[in-house]
C-alpha cells in the first residue's frame, strides 16, 4: 500500500508503555458486545459466559504479554502506518456519510500493550483487536501484526490495513443501529442461533473492509499482490481454520465470525462491489 506522505489522522491514542490495573468492567455487554470486544480473532466467547466474563478477562491479563516482539523502530513506524490507514477509512466513511447528508462521528484508535482498559472493561492483547461500542473505539496491540505474519501466514501491509478497516466496519455497525438490533434479537435466542448472528456482524464488517479496499484502489494507492493480502487474512482467520489450529477439528455451530471461505468471499464482494447496500448479510 502506498501510504507514505500520506496524511495521518488525528484520532489516535497512544498508550503504548501505559500499565493497566484494577476490575473489569465487562460484565454488563451482552453476547454482541462480548463477541465483538474478542474481535477478528474468532474466539468462542462460550468460556467467557461459562467461567464469568471478569475472571476470564482478568487471568488474561494476568498473562498478557507486554514486551513486543516487534523492534520499537518497526513498531514506530506501524503506529504511523495504522494512523493513515485510519484516516483513509475517515475519508471514505466521511464522504459516504456526506452523500446522505449526514455527518460521519469518526471513531478514536487506541495503541496500547499487553492490556488496556475501554469503555467495556479491562482487555488483554490475547484477545485480539476489537471495536468497543460502549466508547467508540478501536483497540490493537500493534504486536497482532507479528502473529499475523507468523502465526497466521498473512504477512503484508494491506493485510494489516484490512484489520483495521474491519473493525471500523464495526463502528459503522454501531452508529447506524445494527449492533444494537443485533444484541437485543440475541437476546431472545439460544446459542447457536446466537453464534449466526454474530458471524452475519463479522462478515458485514469484512465487507464493509472490502467496501473501503474499493475506495482505496480508486485512489490508486495498492500495490500489486494488496489485495491478495487482505484477502488471503481474512481466509486465514475463518472459525474453521482457527479451529483446526486450535482444536485439530471444525464445530459449525460455535462459530461467531464466520468461515474462511465466508470471510474471502464477503471481502471481495465488498471490494468488487463498492456498495455498502451489498453487504446486508442478513
Amino acid at each position: 500500500m502506498r501510504w507514505r506522505d500520506r496524511q495521518r489522522s488525528s484520532n489516535v491514542d497512544d498508550r503504548r508503555g501505559v500499565k493497566v490495573g484494577g476490575k473489569s468492567a465487562a460484565g454488563g455487554l451482552g453476547l454482541i458486545g462480548i463477541a465483538v470486544v474478542i474481535g477478528l480473532m474468532g474466539g468462542d466467547p462460550t468460556p467467557l459466559l461459562q467461567e464469568g466474563i471478569e475472571q476470564t478477562i482478568q487471568s488474561q491479563m494476568g498473562a498478557a504479554q507486554t514486551k513486543s516482539r516487534i523492534p520499537k523502530a518497526e513498531e514506530d513506524e506501524l503506529a504511523q502506518f495504522v494512523s493513515v490507514v485510519l484516516a483513509e477509512t475517515e475519508d471514505t466513511w466521511g464522504r459516504h456519510f456526506a452523500a446522505q447528508g449526514q455527518q460521519y462521528p469518526k471513531p478514536t484508535l487506541v495503541l496500547f500493550n499487553g492490556a488496556v482498559s475501554s469503555g467495556c472493561g479491562q482487555a488483554s492483547a490475547a484477545m485480539g483487536p476489537f471495536y468497543c461500542p460502549a466508547d467508540q473505539k478501536l483497540y490493537i496491540d500493534l504486536d497482532f501484526f507479528y502473529d499475523l505474519k507468523n502465526r497466521h501466514d498473512a504477512p503484508g501491509d494491506f493485510a494489516q490495513a484490512y484489520v483495521i478497516a474491519h473493525e471500523v466496519g464495526h463502528h459503522i455497525q454501531n452508529i447506524t443501529g445494527t449492533l444494537n438490533k443485533t444484541r437485543k434479537a440475541q437476546a431472545r435466542m439460544g446459542k447457536v442461533d446466537a453464534n449466526g448472528v454474530s458471524v452475519k456482524v463479522e462478515l458485514m464488517a469484512d465487507c464493509f473492509a472490502g467496501v473501503w479496499a474499493h475506495d482505496t484502489n480508486k485512489k490508486g494507492l495498492l500495490d500489486e499482490g494488496d489485495l491478495k493480502e487482505a484477502l488471503k487474512a481474512a481466509s486465514q482467520i475463518g472459525d474453521d481454520t482457527l479451529q483446526k489450529q486450535s482444536r485439530g477439528r471444525v464445530i459449525p455451530e460455535s462459530f461467531t465470525h464466520g468461515s474462511s471461505a465466508q470471510r474471502y468471499a464477503w471481502f471481495k464482494r465488498g471490494y468488487d462491489r463498492g456498495d455498502v447496500q451489498d453487504c446486508n448479510t442478513f
